[in-house]
Order: structure tokens, then C-alpha cells, then sequence
């Protein structure tokens, strides 16, 4: 975002070159032509740039000046106080941010220096005398001050376009950050926290003023700029000094952390992860507020989250990983007390990438308690009649148990005894669809095991279903050997189909209900 601010200035000082050399060029040209072709009768020497620069005092020329520079500013500032204000209404901290912008300082004072040099130049004029260098310099000035205005002006409506806002917050939440966390002193660093959550409310404001207004791309800015100040963060952590973990006083007044209790507080100072903790409690905030109203809202929170877990697990933050976890838990939990099976699709969709990214990371407890989790609130959702999200969870914990195999994780069987347990609840009339879910899952996962010569694990799947019914059995082989391709017939997220397996996959279903004596039935339909 740098980058983006660098070019705004470069466009803003070339527009007004542009405009500076177009203006001199047009005007000089027309003089010059004057001069020459229509010369005055008085007898002249010295050329165009003589004759222009010999100011007659008796004209009032530079009162005129004088009045040109205060109309001038008077238009800049009515124009940018009315649209600083229109933006100050619908988010906070607008007029904050715009006064200590640097470019608006400079321009506002070169109106100002413009305007009262041009006074004093006319107090310095007499009827013999004309100081014509200082007019001069307050002629180039003028100009400019003209020159300006527009470009100016494209420069506070970009300034004020909301993803511009938001860039500002973020960047400067990370600039009190980054200059808190390397500080010493107890008063400066408390004062640094203070305004680091400030600039992180503000965030959350836009966004669910954004979301009251159904307007989803500046709630999605929002949120994202949430998870990069998160992830540049966790970048400058290790730089921090111990002073900066310590909860200060105006935090403690803060609405999210008012109400714990002194012991939760000492924890998330001893965890160092306060300041994260702020982050997604306002995830969660905003995951509320956008739940039922603006589902892609949710979706975006959970793809957050998940990339601040990786970049966790990229920096070994156990701490950040358990923490990451407990509001994707939080996230669920919402979801499911709501009954809104898609969102809670969605975000599993996101805890699945969010544990393979720890396996591939190395991160295999973690890996493991995530799995746990998935499957605790998959049984939530089976007790709440939502059997569609324990099918979920079963597909999701299949592709977890063939990534840990296949990246040799030490906790693979730990994973698939996980996952072998989520059927262990009693189904009941009704759930029927549910305990198939997680039977086609298990089969696909133990066709994998088939099909890379890997029988031990098949078996160990076929002894955990050697119970079941002949008729569910046969029922679950056709439903898999019929699925030939992997795209759903609707459009979804994820993008495959849950019951497709490669060919060499579900060539080897034969051999799997083989050994639970299940024939094929021949000539059958599809599913």
C-alpha cells in the first residue's frame, strides 16, 4: 500500500507540472505573437521579457492578486471541509487522519503563506514604486496555487475513498504498533497500545457500518485489513520488548477486555497474544453482525483467520495456533446456534485448509487438535438434527487423514482413530443420511489406503465397519462407483464433488467390500 500512496503523489506533482507548463506555454506564446505582430506604438528595447516585466504602478494589478489568492483558498477549503465532512459521518477518525496527512498540510499552508504574502505586497506597493521581484514571486505563487486546485482535489477524493481510509488505519495501527513494541518506557508503550486498538476499532466500525449498509467490498477491505496488520504483526513479535505484553491501564478499560476476569488477562499477557486476541475478538464481532445478513462477509473472516494461523505456524506460534483455533470454534459455534448449515459449510471449508497448512508445516499436534475440534463439532451438528454438517466434517477429516499419510506425519494414526470415531454415536430414524455420510467418507479414505498398497490402514477401516448392515453396505458402493466426475452439479466453493475418487481410487472399492462380503450390484442405476 506504500507503493499505492508513492504513486498518488508522483501523479498529483506530475498533473501539476503538466498543468504548470501548459499554462506558461499558452500564455507566452499568445504574448510573444502579440508582441511582435501587433508592437506598440511606444518606442520599445529589451524584447517580450522587458516589456512584460516593466509593471506600471498606477495599475491595480496586484490588489487583484490579493483578491485572487483568498477567493481561491476560500474554494479549496469550502469544497474540502463539505466532502471531509459527508465522510466524517459515515466513519470515524476521518477528519483525524485527513488534518495530519501530509500532502493536505502542505497544501493548506501554501494557501495560507500564498494569502498573506499577497497582503503584504499590496501594503508594499506605492504609486512610484513597485517591488518587482517580490511580485514576481507572488505571481509564480498564485499561479500555482491554481495550478493546484484541481489536482488537489482528485487527491481528496481518492484520499477519502473508504479503501483509502482503510489503508491509512491499517497502516498506521502497525506504525503504533512496530513503535510500541520496541519501546522501553512503561508510559509511552501503554500509550502505544492504546492507540493501536484504537486504530483496530476503527476498522471494525467501517466494517459493520458497511455491512448495515449491504455494502460488501468495503467490508471485505476491512476485514482483510484486519488479518495483514495480524500477519505484519506477528512478523515484528519477536522484536518486541516484555514492557509491550503487559496489559496497560487504558486497556483494561477497553470493552473486549473490561470484562474478563484477572485471570484470563494474566494469561493472554504470560501467551503474548493480546494484541491477536483484539483482532479476532473483533473477527468475531463482525462475524456476528454479518451472520444471516452478508454470509460472504463470514466466509472472508474464516479465509482470514486461516492465514493468520498460517503465518502462526510459519513463526511457531503455539500460542497464536490454540488461539486461532478457539475462535474458528467460535465461529462454528455461532454458525451452528444460527442453523445456517452454508456458512458453517463455508468456514469448515477453512479449518480443513487450516489443518492440511499444519501439516505441511510441520505443526502436527496442532494438525491433530484441529481434527479433534472438527470432530467435536461435527457430533454438535448431528445432535442438533444438521446432518449435512457431520457429512462435512467426515469428508473434511478423510482428506486431512490421506494429507498426514502422505506427508508421513507422525500423527496419522492418531487422525484416523479420530476420525473412525466420529460414527461412535448412537443414529437414530431420521439420521440416516448422516451415518451414510460418514461411511462413503471413511470407504473413500480406505480406497485410498488400497490403492497406494498401504492394507493395514484399509483393514483397520474394514474392522470398524464390519457391522454394518449388507443393504447399507451395498447401497454406499453403488452411490461411490456411480460418481464419474468430480465437479457438483451446482456451483460451490469447494469445487469438487465429495464422493468423487480418481479412477485408481475407485477401482479399488472391489477389494475393500470384498472383504466385508458386499457383491456389486449388477445393472444397478445411479445414485
Amino acid at each position: 500500500m506504500t507503493n499505492r500512496f508513492s504513486e498518488t503523489y508522483q501523479r498529483f506533482a506530475l498533473q501539476a507540472a503538466v498543468l504548470a507548463w501548459g499554462a506558461l506555454v499558452v500564455f507566452w506564446a499568445f504574448y510573444i505573437a502579440d508582441y511582435y505582430l501587433l508592437p506598440s506604438e511606444v518606442a520599445e528595447s529589451g524584447g517580450p521579457l522587458a516589456r512584460y516585466f516593466s509593471f506600471d504602478p498606477s495599475t491595480d494589478s496586484i490588489s487583484t492578486l490579493v483578491g485572487v489568492n483568498a477567493a481561491v483558498f476560500g474554494i479549496v477549503i469550502t469544497v474540502v471541509s463539505i466532502i471531509v465532512q459527508l465522510s466524517a459521518e459515515r466513519y470515524t477518525g476521518v477528519a483525524r487522519m485527513f488534518l495530519r496527512d501530509r500532502l493536505n498540510i502542505y497544501v493548506a499552508a501554501y494557501y495560507v503563506v500564498t494569502c498573506v504574502a499577497s497582503v503584504w505586497l499590496s501594503a508594499a506597493s506605492h504609486s512610484d514604486y513597485v517591488p518587482r521581484i517580490t511580485l514576481l514571486v507572488l505571481l509564480c505563487m498564485t499561479m500555482g496555487g491554481l495550478i493546484i486546485t484541481m489536482p488537489y482535489f482528485g487527491y481528496v477524493f481518492w484520499f477519502l475513498e473508504p479503501r483509502t481510509l482503510i489503508a491509512h488505519i491499517r497502516q498506521e495501527a502497525i506504525k503504533r504498533a512496530e513503535d510500541g513494541a520496541k519501546e522501553d518506557d512503561q508510559g509511552q508503550c501503554f500509550e502505544a497500545q492504546a492507540k493501536t486498538l484504537f486504530a483496530l476499532e476503527e476498522l471494525t466500525d467501517i466494517a459493520n457500518n458497511s455491512i448495515s449498509g449491504k455494502d460488501k467490498i468495503i467490508a471485505s477491505a476491512a476485514v482483510d485489513a484486519l488479518k495483514d496488520f495480524a500477519i505484519d504483526y506477528v512478523k515484528l513479535k519477536p522484536q518486541a520488548s516484555k514492557t509491550w505484553y503487559s496489559i496497560g491501564p487504558e486497556i483494561r478499560q477497553n470493552p473486549d477486555f473490561v470484562a474478563m476476569d484477572a485471570e484470563s488477562l494474566h494469561d493472554l499477557e504470560q501467551r503474548r497474544t493480546w494484541i491477536e486476541w483484539k483482532v479476532m475478538r473483533q473477527y468475531l464481532s463482525i462475524y456476528n453482525e454479518a451472520l444471516g445478513s452478508m454470509r460472504d462477509i463470514t466466509y472472508v473472516i474464516a479465509i482470514d483467520t486461516r492465514y493468520i494461523g498460517e503465518a502462526a505456524a510459519d513463526a511457531d506460534d503455539q500460542e497464536l495456533i490454540g488461539l486461532v483455533y478457539r475462535f474458528m470454534n467460535s465461529y462454528l459455534r455461532s454458525t451452528l446456534n444460527a442453523r445456517d448449515v452454508r456458512t458453517a459449510y463455508n468456514v469448515l471449508n477453512q479449518y480443513r485448509k487450516l489443518v492440511e497448512s499444519m501439516l505441511h508445516k510441520g505443526q502436527h499436534k496442532a494438525a491433530l487438535e484441529g481434527v479433534r475440534h472438527m470432530k467435536y463439532y461435527g457430533l454438535i451438528g448431528f445432535e442438533m438434527d444438521l446432518s449435512f454438517i457431520t457429512e462435512t466434517v467426515a469428508y473434511d477429516s478423510s482428506a486431512i487423514a490421506q494429507i498426514a499419510n502422505e506427508v508421513a506425519s507422525p500423527a496419522e494414526r492418531d487422525i484416523l482413530a479420530e476420525f473412525l470415531e466420529l460414527d461412535r454415536p448412537p443414529f437414530v430414524r431420521g439420521q440416516e443420511k448422516a451415518l451414510m455420510g460418514v461411511r462413503k467418507a471413511q470407504v473413500k479414505l480406505a480406497a485410498f489406503y488400497i490403492s497406494t498398497n498401504q492394507l493395514d490402514r484399509a483393514r483397520a477401516i474394514a474392522d470398524d465397519m464390519h457391522d454394518e448392515p449388507q443393504e447399507r453396505l451395498s447401497k454406499i458402493r453403488r452411490q461411490l462407483e456411480n460418481v464419474e466426475s468430480k465437479d457438483f452439479w451446482e456451483i460451490i466453493d469447494r469445487g469438487r464433488n465429495f464422493e468423487y475418487m480418481p479412477p485408481a481410487q475407485r477401482e479399488s472399492l472391489a477389494t475393500f467390500f470384498g472383504w466385508l462380503g458386499t457383491q456389486a450390484d449388477v445393472g444397478a442405476g445411479p445414485a
